[in-house]
């Protein structure tokens, strides 16, 4: 009978003291010190209150099965089972730029009058997580672009990304979808972990972009003198949002060797602070027919330079299906420690036109281009200086004909950054000094500054 006086008397607290677990304790002991209740009559309280939480608890995973957070991928929902989750993450690059927007290329761009710009380079919805089991992920990107060039259509929402990834097996996996190809790491890291402002020259003119098709990965080894990860996929080669032309495909493989056993990560400057040296070597290689002589995120493109016959390429509007064999490789070295970071890439490029006889100039041109990129977290030498910020120096090249002599476009870029969190929130400042060869009259030169806020929640 006391025991239940005991109960019925607590009930009505808790009613005014549910908030206050501390409390209720400290009622129980008072309890116990007045020896109104026996140590047996506070274990069976104990028991029945914790029987009680696990009740109470339960019904509420049963009714509300869906746990609400943030964490490093945004938003988060997911099931409490871990059977379905979904991460949402918007971001925002808001850049200013003179005296030119983009690389100028020929002639005239680096003639073009000044332009001082101020835009919204990129807006993003990211749509990721899985469904059904942990190794069954999807992932969606949109790309709300809201500033076009003068004179050029409004920007307009485009689907950049979508893919489906099977991750059962750490040395097996399939992802199929459209996606930026895992060709090269400078295009393949995304513009929110770059370190400078943007990719390099190279990039517009060897990258292959977002293509749409299917590919097969893996990592071998990890841990070991032998680690190391390799890609091998089969696309359209149409680029991103366009259907394919014709029968033929683009094939592409990449091999990457982490040499001192430890992953190298997509994504550029030490931010994490690796405390032990991690580095790769990397080769890659594709091959595609088609009309495309170039990609970017706006699907398939044309080469802005000549060819070897010094003619502009035939855009990929009024190419013939199957005009060009296009085919390149890369060699990659990247490198990461103790607030230090390098990265390095050098590229082959050759375009083959079928609309030239086989031997006359314009039927093959072949390109080379490279970047070296270093960067470094001062504070870890210097302790005076503040924690977040970085500079880091970056040399590029293009020769978009190696027939031919003085048409090398260079890039010089310098750049201080201030991460406020990492790549999900900082401040990035760059200058650059771009000049141009030309094979007759005066080499041409260009200077740029831009300045850009990135952020991500």
């Amino acid at each position: 009978m006391k025991v239940f006086w005991l109960f019925t008397t607590m009930a009505c607290l808790s009613l005014f003291l549910q908030p206050n677990v501390e409390a209720s304790d400290a009622l129980i002991d008072v309890l116990r010190e007045k020896e109104v209740i026996t140590k047996e009559d506070w274990i069976k309280i104990e028991a029945a209150e914790e029987k009680k939480a696990v009740e109470q608890q339960k019904a509420f995973d049963d009714k509300f099965p869906v746990e609400v957070g943030w964490g490093n991928k945004g938003f988060e929902f997911k099931t409490k089972d871990g059977k379905f989750a979904t991460q949402i993450q918007w971001r925002f690059q808001g850049r200013y730029t003179y005296p030119t927007n983009g690389d100028p290329v020929s002639l005239a761009d680096f003639n073009d009058d000044p332009q001082s710009t101020l835009e919204l380079r990129r807006v993003r919805m990211k749509i990721g997580g899985h469904g059904y089991q942990p190794w069954i992920k999807y992932y969606f990107e949109l790309d709300l672009q809201s500033t076009s060039n003068a004179g050029g259509s409004p920007g307009a929402t485009r689907l950049i990304d979508w893919r489906i990834s099977l991750e059962k097996f750490k040395f097996l996996s399939l992802q199929l979808g459209q996606w930026k190809v895992d060709y090269n790491r400078e295009r393949r890291d995304s513009s929110g972990n770059q370190q400078f402002v943007e990719r390099s020259i190279v990039n517009e003119v060897f990258t292959i972009d977002r293509q749409v098709g299917a590919m097969l990965y893996g990592h071998l080894a990890p841990g070991t003198a032998f680690d190391s990860r390799y890609y091998a996929g089969v696309f359209t080669g149409s680029g991103r949002g366009e259907a394919n032309d014709d029968a033929n495909m683009m094939y592409f493989g990449r091999y990457q060797w982490n040499f001192l056993g430890r992953d190298l990560k997509w994504s550029q400057s030490d931010v994490e602070f690796h405390e032990q040296p991690t580095g790769s070597v990397a080769f890659g290689a594709y091959t595609t027919i088609g009309k495309c002589t170039r990609w970017s995120s706006s699907g398939c493109g044309t080469l802005e330079e000549d060819n070897s016959a010094g003619l502009p390429y035939t855009s990929d509007s009024n190419a013939k299906a199957g005009q060009y064999r296009v085919q390149g490789m890369v060699e990659e070295f990247a490198f990461k420690w103790r607030g230090l970071s390098i990265q390095h890439e050098y590229h082959w490029k050759e375009v083959k036109d079928n609309s030239f006889p086989e031997g006359a100039p314009g039927h093959k041109t072949n390109m080379m281009g490279s970047y070296s990129q270093v960067g470094y977290f001062p504070h870890y030498l210097i302790p005076a200086v503040p924690k977040p910020l970085e500079v880091a120096f970056r040399y590029a090249f293009v020769d978009p004909n190696i027939s031919a002599p003085n048409d090398r476009r260079q890039e010089y870029t310098t750049v201080i950054n201030w991460f406020f969190a990492g790549h999900r929130n900082k401040i990035t400042l760059d200058g650059s000094w771009l000049t141009l060869a030309q094979p007759a009259g005066q080499n041409q030169h260009e200077q740029r500054v831009r300045l850009q806020w990135d952020v991500s929640f």
